[in-house]
């Protein structure tokens, strides 16, 4: 094992000089009519040869994901390219080029043993040094494993423990902390099913699992080196939404390109708490619904007893940060925790405490006293709908009256001291924003106050808008929503709404559950007093720990009642942070951004998407030297291996910062440079 893992660090160390030792060690031509020793390029992009598997969709996700370029040949299309060696390679300038730095395949050999595409996709692994994933395929000789009859086994993997092994951990598995847990939501539902073999000679495994009903270990995922080529064999099926995918898909990807691609992928997790300073309605658990909602109809007419944070929830906020290095987003509403203090004898405890601890968080303008921006609401029927003019457009909230809102609320921080960003916003439900199917198009005078007062960027919901998007000059920020309600201030209230959406009309729920596409019913109603810590927390912990561990940079949003009485977003949170932290390496630790960078980041991405689908990136590597070339003022986002320097006009300067244990940014030319060149370890 110590021999595999100093060969696997011997190579990771030696990427640079990757192509031109598999050309002189095998003494193969690099090309036909090419000098045998003359060092290829080697183009960044990634063939993906898909038969419509879900195990290649997942690793396309990656790709996708973390902007890695990528041709796909769609075995199922009749019209597909033909695999041959020119399509794999030719020569550029004279210099012989391989079109591809990685290659994805179903299994070890889609189009046939001894075919002619499979002998050219083989014959060009082996002339440039390219290494090859084999998505799924079962254990065998042929990719270097024993049959499971001989001292292995096959069958479910949901729920069993698999590690990183210590060759995984030195090479390109290294972020992972070694332990992990295949899924199991469903007892009843077969969710993995894998193959778990002894490797044979020439092969190094990086994850396995001890042999069920049996001896030793065995692998799931490894490295087949034979032939003068190199497979990353994986023996387990998989989806890209399952949780075991989401941890060994950035492994998969840096092997396939030996860590030096476009792109980069990191673990993000920021939350968003609103209505800072203002109160929140309760959930009536007698009637099922909130009173002052507008379909939430008789009772006392002013609903029940709100829900707010006191002081001491405020230096519990605090004390958590401290604790868990955390920092969370406080989206604050000055007006209406002045209108509290005023009716309160003009003090309030919870403002002087959150205001001392002011510099702890960060802090979100969430508009003055929290009105709908958007149309203005006609309640008198359920659901409401857009009031309308005479003439019989659409009435809507003024652009003055936008602009006093978010303009109020901004000043009144500023004279607070609080650390603000002006650019950042996010109003009262999202609203001004389109929201459907009352208001299906943005209140036309929310541009002009965003404008007024500086915003750049403006919060959405994901579940409404996953996608960033233009609202004038500024530009959205899709929020997950948590499953973690506005409206409950303890464990039992959150059960019992929870109880009311999710469970069926037969055992006493609103059945919303039986008619929504996207929503399953409860096979039970939950305990109201342990529903909360058994079902829900887990579950909302699942939901956000993989939205955090899939490159998802989205911040996530809950409510300032969820830390006043039961404070029932923290159980969530420590689980999410738990769980990442027993998972992942050191040397890769969650992102906590703010908006504005969460913003950013998202119209980098799609700005880059854009320049990918249009074709004008290029982007090459000849032995050491990388070379990347983009329209002229495209933000790049690059990986690679730690020592990787940037290139400028005179001299060199660090690239990157490091992650994952290698080094990745968004980058562009130096000074009087037309492209991004770098210069491997």
């Amino acid at each position: 094992m110590a021999q595999s893992a100093r060969r696997w660090r011997n190579r990771r160390n030696g990427v640079a000089a990757l192509a031109a030792g598999s050309l002189l060690t095998l003494g193969l031509a690099a090309a036909p009519g090419a000098a045998a020793a003359e060092v290829p390029r080697i183009d960044l992009k990634v063939l993906v040869v898909d038969n419509g598997d879900s195990s290649v969709q997942a690793i396309t996700a990656q790709l996708r994901s973390t902007g890695i370029p990528y041709t796909t040949v769609d075995l199922n299309d009749a019209g597909r390219p033909t695999i041959t060696a020119t399509f794999l390679s030719d020569t550029v300038n004279g210099t012989p080029r391989a079109k591809y730095q990685g290659v994805v395949l179903p299994n070890e050999a889609p189009f046939g043993a001894g075919s002619a595409e499979q002998t050219a996709l083989e014959t060009y692994e082996r002339t440039y040094g390219i290494p090859q994933v084999d998505a799924y395929t079962w254990a065998h000789p042929g990719v270097g494993l024993d049959y499971t009859s001989e001292g292995g086994w096959a069958g479910a993997l949901d729920g069993r423990q698999a590690t990183v092994t210590d060759a995984g951990r030195a090479g390109y598995f290294g972020y992972l902390d070694g332990a992990f847990t295949f899924e199991d939501n469903d007892t009843s539902v077969q969710e993995s099913y894998g193959y778990v073999a002894r490797p044979r000679t020439g092969f190094t495994s990086y994850v396995d699992i001890p042999v069920p009903a049996g001896s030793g270990r065995g692998s799931l995922i490894g490295e087949y080196h034979h032939d003068g080529r190199r497979e990353l064999v994986v023996t387990f099926a998989y989806n890209q939404y399952q949780q075991q995918f989401r941890l060994l898909a950035r492994g998969v990807v840096e092997w396939l390109t030996q860590g030096v691609h476009l792109g980069q992928a990191r673990n993000y997790f920021a939350v968003h708490v609103d209505d800072v300073f203002a109160p929140d309605s309760r959930w009536d658990t007698e009637r099922n619904c909130t009173p002052g909602d507008f379909d939430c109809v008789g009772g006392d007419g002013e609903g029940t007893t709100p829900i707010r944070m006191t002081a001491e929830d405020a230096v519990y906020a605090a004390q958590w940060q401290r604790e868990h290095g955390f920092k969370l987003d406080m989206v604050y509403n000055a007006g209406s925790g002045e209108e509290w203090k005023s009716q309160n004898g003009g003090t309030d405890a919870l403002t002087d405490r959150l205001l001392a601890d002011k510099a702890q968080y960060r802090w979100i303008n969430h508009t003055y006293t929290h009105p709908f921006l958007g149309c203005v609401q006609d309640t008198s029927t359920v659901p409401w709908s857009c009031a309308k003019n005479a003439g019989g457009s659409t009435q809507y909230m003024s652009r003055s009256d936008i602009s006093a809102q978010i303009r109020d609320n901004y000043n009144w921080g500023v004279t607070k001291g609080l650390p603000l960003d002006r650019t950042e916003l996010v109003t009262g439900e999202h609203s001004g924003l389109r929201t459907l199917p009352q208001q299906p198009d943005d209140n036309p005078n929310l541009a002009g106050a965003l404008a007024d007062n500086g915003v750049k960027w403006i919060a959405s919901d994901n579940s409404r808008e996953p996608d960033q998007r233009s609202v004038g000059a500024a530009r959205t920020v899709p929020r997950h929503p948590m499953n973690v309600y506005y409206n409950v201030g303890t464990e039992e209230e959150m059960a019992d709404e929870y109880n009311w959406i999710y469970t069926s009309r037969a055992d006493g729920g609103s059945g919303v559950c039986e008619t929504n596409p996207a929503s399953t019913c409860l096979d039970d109603p939950l305990d109201v007093a342990t529903g909360y810590d058994s079902h829900i927390v887990p579950q909302e912990a699942r939901t956000a720990l993989g939205h955090a561990i899939g490159n998802d940079p989205r911040p996530h949003y809950a409510h300032q009642s969820n830390l006043a009485e039961d404070r029932t977003l923290y159980p969530v949170l420590d689980k999410v942070l738990a769980d990442y932290q027993a998972l992942f390496a050191d040397n890769t630790p969650v992102q906590n951004l703010a908006q504005n960078a969460i913003g950013t980041e998202l119209q980098r991405r799609a700005a880059w998407q854009t320049a990918l689908a249009n074709g004008t990136v290029t982007a090459y590597r000849v032995g050491s030297a990388v070379t990347v070339n983009a329209p002229s003022g495209t933000q790049i986002p690059v990986t690679a291996p730690e020592g990787t320097t940037k290139q400028l006009l005179i001299g060199t300067t660090a690239f990157g910062t490091p992650y994952a244990g290698e080094r990745s940014a968004w980058t562009t030319p130096g000074l009087l440079q037309s492209a991004v060149k770098l210069k491997l370890p």
